[in-house]
């Protein structure tokens, strides 16, 4: 009885976790500190932030690289003069930047910046979402705070001691999913601000992207990436790290069922094919 009790269970556990991800390709290495990819559907092309430098150094050297679908690098900087850009969000023909302390603005038909809003009391932007309604969210890891640019204005939308180093943002509808860096932790902020778990991964959690059915990737610095499904149970479904490359906050297009990730250190994006 037992031994069938344990059959049942491998053989629910291994149908729940069918999924896969298969190398497509890899860009050129000269995306440097690549730390966030977005993919613009509209102009199909991919936007990845390069920090090129340290993560934290107002130095000027940042700047935001334009990629095809298919892996050539259009322009390794498309839009420079950004310190340690990371996150990234889109909403119509407005490209958000978490930038250390600030969040820029960028027109994407002219490739232009035309907003900087300073965060105040943030330490260190890291994630950047947007919602259907256009408004922004940046995570803080350095201070465990969500904030929201709201017509202009920013405000604290959400903290919790919970957080130990709050990363990854996805609004889905009316809620917020987040990812804390160091625990691995998942969480879903709903509505009316109320947090829960939602799934646990490796440390090092980053990125955060939908395939639909209450299933989603999270991405861990280090270099693996992680399917959590409905149940909250997760699977590791890659390890990049013994070929040093990271994998920092991904992005997903459903569409052609592409994961991209962004390498940090490699400095270049992968593509993967996912399936079922």
């Amino acid at each position: 009885m037992k031994y069938i009790l344990s059959l049942a269970i491998t053989l629910s556990l291994s149908s729940a976790f069918c999924q896969t991800l298969t190398l497509k390709w890899k860009s050129d290495a000269t995306l440097t500190t690549s730390e966030s990819v977005a993919f613009d559907s509209k102009n199909n092309v991919l936007y990845v932030s390069c920090i090129d430098g340290k993560p934290d150094e107002k130095d000027g050297k940042g700047f935001i690289g334009k990629v095809s679908p298919d892996g050539k690098v259009v322009a390794a900087q498309w839009v420079s003069g950004l310190d340690a850009p990371k996150g990234l969000g889109i909403f119509k023909d407005n490209l958000y930047v978490a930038d250390i302390t600030k969040i820029v603005t960028i027109n994407i038909p002219t490739g232009k910046i035309t907003g900087s809003v300073e965060v105040p009391g943030s330490k260190f932007l890291n994630d950047i979402t947007v919602d259907k309604k256009g408004n922004v969210y940046a995570s803080d890891t350095q201070t465990g705070k969500i904030h929201i640019l709201k017509d202009g204005k920013v405000d604290v939308f959400f903290e919790s001691t919970e957080f130990k180093g709050v990363n990854g943002l996805l609004a889905v509808g009316n809620d917020l999913y987040v990812v804390d860096f160091p625990t691995g932790t998942n969480y879903k902020l709903s509505a009316d601000k109320k947090l829960s778990t939602i799934g646990k991964t490796g440390e090092g959690a980053d990125g955060i992207v939908p395939l639909g059915n209450d299933e989603y990737l999270v991405s861990s610095w280090h270099g693996e990436v992680y399917l959590i499904n409905a149940k909250g149970e997760s699977k590791k479904l890659i390890d990049t790290k013994e070929e040093k490359a990271n994998a920092a906050d991904i992005e997903y297009d459903a569409k052609t069922k592409t994961l991209y990730i962004p390498t940090f250190f490699a400095n270049g994006v992968t593509a993967y094919t996912f399936s079922k």
